[in-house]
């Protein structure tokens, strides 16, 4: 089991930037490709982001290429999300997700998922 745990959402204003970390406790992350979703009320949940077991590998949603950033340190269980030039299409809940090897569009493919962070962007 792998228990995982977001931080770093809250209010920022569009052009802004927000950094977003996901703690892992239990099997360590180094096992699994991870990923960040998010879904905004009303709408479904959609990829953001994942990234390979090694962290060699990453692959980006469109509306995010070029503005996110995702990154892992393995030596301390923990994936981050640097978000910048933020728009108000960006606000929703973020979660991450672990599972696979290499990072997967499809939720389906995770096993593992956190409770999720609040992000809001104020326009």
């Amino acid at each position: 089991q792998v228990r995982l745990v977001e931080s770093g959402g809250g209010l920022v204003q569009a052009g802004g930037s927000l950094r977003l970390s996901c703690a892992a406790s239990g099997r360590t992350t180094s096992s699994y490709a991870m990923g960040w979703f998010r879904q905004a009320p009303a709408k479904e949940r959609e990829f953001v982001v994942g990234i390979s077991q090694s962290g060699f590998y990453t692959r980006y949603a469109d509306p995010v290429k070029g503005r996110f950033t995702i990154s892992r340190d393995n030596a301390k269980n923990t994936v981050y999300l640097q978000m910048n030039s933020l728009e108000p299409e960006d606000a929703a809940t973020y979660s991450c997700a672990a599972g696979s090897t290499v990072p997967k569009r499809a939720a389906s493919r995770y096993d593992f998922w956190g409770q999720g962070t609040q992000v809001t962007v104020s326009s």
